[in-house]
Parts: C-alpha cells; structure tokens; sequence
C-alpha cells in the first residue's frame, strides 16, 4: 500500500508557503519561502524548489491556491493565473495536483480551463474559512497576514461572503489592504502623534509596518522576509530611522522612545482601521457572546485584542486541528490558507 501525504500550497506574490500533512491527516510541517514573484517566475521556481528539498522521499499530492496572480509581472489576473498553474505543473508533475477555484472546490489540474481562472484568482481566504466554519460552526475569522487582511463571518458552519473577487471585497471590507510586515506606513496614517505636535507624513517608502511592530517589540523575526524600504538592516535602531525619516527627521539613538511612541501611534491606526471593518461585518449577522474572534496570519497578535475589544472569545486558526506532529518555527495559523488546502485535499474532518 502507498503511503501519501498532502501538501497543501499558498503562492502568493511576496512568499510561497506550503503546508504538508501525514497519511493521517496530522500536520507534519509548515514552510515559507520569500517569492518576489513580480520579479519573474524564477523566483517562483526556486521557492518551490526550496521547499521540495524538505518533503520526505515519499508519494504526495500537491493541492494549490494563490493570490500572486495580482502581481504586475502578469499582463492580468487570469494570465497570473495560467502561468503560475503551468509553472507549478512543471515543478509538480504526476502528483495528483489540483487547485482550489473558489466555491467549486479543489479541481484536478487537467480539467482547468480558463473560464476558472476567476475562481482561481486570490480565493486562499475562502480555504481557510471553509476550515473555520467547519470547525467552529459561527464566529469571526481575522485572518492578518504581512500584507493583507481577510475578515470573513462564519454562520452555522457556511462562509457567509459578501463578494469573491478582490474588488467586491474591498467594497464590503472582507478584504482590508493591510498588514504588519509590508504595508507602507504612508499608507497606515497620513499624519502622526509627536511631541504634542500633530505631524503629517512624507508620501515615501522610506518604512513599513515590519519596522513599526519592530519598534513595538510584537515583531517576530521569522516572520520578516522582506527586504526593508532602504534594503538596510532588520535591528531596532535600524527600523527607528527609516521611521524617522517619515516626518523628515535624522535618527539620534537617544530619540529611540520618540520613535517607539510613534509607532504605537501607528500601530493604533492601524488596529482602528481592522476594528471598524470588523464592526461592519458584526453588524451584518451579530454573533452569540460565546461565538469566536478566531485568529489567523502572521499578525494575529493583533486579533487578540480586536477580540477584546469587540467583547469576543479569541480563539485560534492553530486550536482548530490536531497539534502538529512536530514543533516548527511556523504553526498553521501563520499558513492557514496552505494548511487549509492540503485538509480539504485530504478530505480532512476533526474528531
């Protein structure tokens, strides 16, 4: 008897993330790989190349989403869309691969035509849903990654969207275009909190958000794949004069609490801009008290305390399934749409 193993795969624009689950459907591993896919395929290649080399030398099939697709390498979405299937056709040949189009489920790579590629296109939040729902029937999913965020209400076990494509998640704010790792902080606040003064912000890439939850000390490292805005280094001094250079200042090491309040004035910004989206969608469908905030991506620190602050049971994405089989740097939160994908390949229920 063959023994195989699930590998459920994200591939989006900035990293590639894969998830693997043993023949038992327990989660063995998660990886990232850093992908700055609008650079060219070959960055594709070799994150996927990257990841291979730790797969057991054993049968897998291979289940596929993506939201790169929206990078400007590509003349539009569904043309993302086939050269990103056709490259990981390449990479993944006779694996049983099939890829995730939306409410149509995972479909077998051969009959993928391109009146699916709109259901193909960025539809990683709806996998993670699924699961969500599956599991905790009604709540909340926050899912917070390093660039985007993914609000979906869970109603007796259905995702209950609004709207599937990107534009009509924008409209009802199911999908909000922020993260704590790549998001420009110009694009967070366009003034700040300093000294007493009221400060509006250069219109510059000169810091993200990486550098804010640096100077937080919410961060962590493993996380951060990213090059910084000046390509410099990932320390806390560091972050603290691309910060300055926001409100046209030079960064003295004696300055860094300045700095530090600062990015909590961002990092406020940002949490009453996840809030209102969150309160928008509560006010759709209200939730029974013990129904949770489940929290999801590298940013669900964040979560925890929406969850609070919406008077909400926290609950996370990772508590959903069975403890992983072995401890790695990244859970199945940091990867729910990959995990999510390689569960729904499995065909994967909980006990």
């Amino acid at each position: 008897m063959t023994t195989t193993y699930n590998v459920g795969w994200d591939i989006g624009g900035a990293h590639v993330k894969a998830a693997v689950l043993n023949p038992d459907g327990k989660l063995l591993a998660t990886y990232q790989q850093p992908c700055p896919l609008w650079q060219g395929l070959a960055h594709l290649q070799s994150a996927v190349q990257a990841i291979l080399q730790h797969l057991e030398s054993a049968r897998h099939c291979h289940a596929i989403t993506m939201t790169g697709e929206l990078v400007d390498l590509f003349a539009c979405r569904a043309d993302g869309v086939r050269h990103i299937l056709d490259t990981m056709k390449k990479l993944l040949p006779n694996t049983g691969l099939t890829v995730f189009a939306g409410t149509a489920g995972l479909l077998p790579i051969g009959q993928i035509s391109a009146q699916h590629y709109p259901a193909i296109a960025s539809s990683n939040w709806l996998a993670s849903a699924q699961i969500a729902a599956q599991q905790c029937r009604n709540g909340l999913l926050v899912d917070i990654g390093s660039t985007t965020t993914d609000i979906l209400l869970l109603k007796d076990g259905q995702v209950l969207a609004e709207a599937y494509s990107d534009y009509g998640r924008l409209i009802s704010r199911e999908l909000v275009y922020t993260g704590i790792i790549r998001t420009p902080v110009m694009a967070i606040a366009q003034t700040v909190a300093d000294n007493g003064l009221e400060v509006p912000l250069m219109a510059e890439y000169f810091a993200t958000m990486a550098d804010v939850y640096r100077l937080t000390g919410e961060l962590d490292e493993a996380h951060d794949q990213t090059a910084p805005a000046d390509n410099g280094e990932k320390t806390l001094l560091a972050s603290a004069r691309r910060l300055a250079r926001m409100l046209g200042c030079d960064f003295e090491p004696t300055d860094l609490p300045r700095w530090q309040a600062v990015a909590q004035y961002l990092r406020l910004q940002q949490l009453q801009t996840l809030e209102q989206a969150c309160e928008l969608q509560l006010s759709r469908l209200p939730l029974p008290n013990h129904s949770p905030v489940i929290g999801a991506g590298v940013g669900r620190f964040l979560v925890k305390e929406l969850a609070r602050h919406l008077r909400y049971p926290y609950r996370d994405f990772a508590d959903l399934l069975p403890a992983p089989l072995t401890a790695t740097p990244l859970n199945a939160a940091d990867c729910a749409p990959a995990v999510a994908v390689a569960c729904l390949a499995y065909g994967w229920r909980a006990d």
